[in-house]
């Protein structure tokens, strides 16, 4: 079983390249499921077929699906949230806002995840292709199942005696609810959860780019993210390229141009992921047909539900107060690492070689002492964060 999840910033064709995927996964022998768990669907629209919260089939080995998140927070989530809204009413929390205030921030993203776990474990599909929300939202998303194990742990992490005295006091108050079971199942479908999307066997992260700086300044940050919660990336798609030998006029050269160099900058800040480049097409796809064309376009005689890339693109490690973030660069030659570091970017030049890194918090507020390249790697060491220096009281007027 394979899932394949796509994402980047809202507009760069995620939806059509999820589609397209989909549709070359079918044709190769896959039975191939294509999901949507951005609240503004349009993966119909790609795909010019009616799609319901249900599996859809479309084509012998294809199927296509919106998820109903209102559905799926009432299915997972739905006794708890009476539970809470009823603590929260006895309160005297107005009636609407304690049904709001007992949804955990970001539940809509975990039963999204859950759902589409549930259907790879079903087995009715061999991949599932998941065509995710705008890249600030996927990011919360796969980063959730932290921070609800966080918050499920904050109540299950009672006194023993606690929650054997809290048990009937729940059973009086809502007696068709027990709420402590049904919060551990749905922890332990969390922690199953995140184990299925950091499998680098079963799922892949794929980002998609457009030739343009603030995407891929945004797609660099996304990956930055996904590699440090442990989520495995295993290619780029880089989506809209205009060919420089079939841009015509003035203005469409000039813009061809300015994006070969952005092509280069893709090329440079993703490797060593495989990069698919996918061209500006000069009218709107819609429909099967198109989405294989697009498919057959992009990843020529690969098959795009194979593992593309084995490995991390870097990992960060704690050495008792520092941090060493390590870096295979496997194609670069030995010279002189020279490092610049300016906010949470990180720039860094070996030779002819240049690499700009977004950087997560937890370094962007540290210094860079120093950076070795050895045996194919670049190791770059954090030390303690800086303590800024106190403002000198003013004088008191005598």
């Amino acid at each position: 079983m394979r899932l394949i999840l796509y994402l980047g910033k809202g507009g760069v064709g995620k939806t059509t390249t999820s589609a397209a995927t989909a549709v070359r996964a079918a044709e190769l022998g896959y039975r191939t499921l294509v999901v949507s768990t951005d609240v503004a669907h349009s993966l119909a629209d790609a795909l010019d077929a009616p799609l319901g919260s249900l599996p859809t089939q479309l084509s012998d080995r294809l199927w296509g699906q919106e998820i109903n998140v209102l559905d799926e927070v009432r299915e997972h989530w739905g006794e708890l949230r009476g539970y809470l809204s009823t603590l929260l009413r006895r309160k005297g929390v107005d009636e609407v806002a304690a049904e709001e205030l007992a949804i955990i921030p970001g539940m809509e993203e975990v039963v999204s995840l859950l759902h589409i776990r549930r259907q790879a474990r079903d087995g009715n599909f061999d991949v599932v292709v998941v065509d995710a929300a705008p890249t600030g939202e996927t990011v919360r998303l796969l980063t959730m199942p932290e921070t609800f194990q966080w918050y499920a742990a904050r109540v299950m992490d009672w006194e023993p005696q606690t929650l054997k005295a809290a048990r009937p006091l729940v059973k009086q108050l809502i007696p068709a609810t027990d709420m402590f079971a049904t919060l551990e199942r749905l922890t332990k479908g969390v922690e199953t959860l995140r184990d299925t999307l950091t499998d680098p066997e079963i799922s892949s992260y794929r980002l998609v780019v457009n030739p343009e700086r603030m995407v891929i300044k945004e797609a660099q940050r996304a990956s930055t993210y996904l590699s440090l919660f442990g989520y495995p990336i295993d290619g780029v798609v880089l989506n809209r390229v205009i060919p420089l030998d079939q841009a015509e006029g003035e203005f469409m050269r000039e813009l061809a141009r300015i994006q070969q160099g952005y092509r280069q900058m893709v090329y440079d800040v993703f490797q060593p992921l495989p990069i698919w480049e996918g061209p500006h097409y000069a009218r709107d796809l819609a429909g099967i047909a198109d989405m294989s064309l697009v498919g057959q376009k992009l990843f020529g005689d690969i098959d795009p539900v194979k593992v593309q890339f084995h490995g991390k693109t870097h990992e960060i490690i704690r050495e008792g107060e520092e941090y060493v973030m390590r870096l295979p660069l496997p194609h670069v030659e030995i010279g002189k690492v020279a490092m610049t570091k300016r906010g949470d970017e990180l720039f860094i030049e070996i030779g002819n070689f240049r690499r700009d890194m977004i950087l997560p918090t937890t370094l962007a507020e540290r210094p860079a002492k120093k950076a070795i390249f050895r045996n194919g790697v670049l190791e770059v060491r954090f030390g303690t964060p800086e303590v800024l220096p106190l403002e000198a009281e003013a004088p008191s007027a005598s």
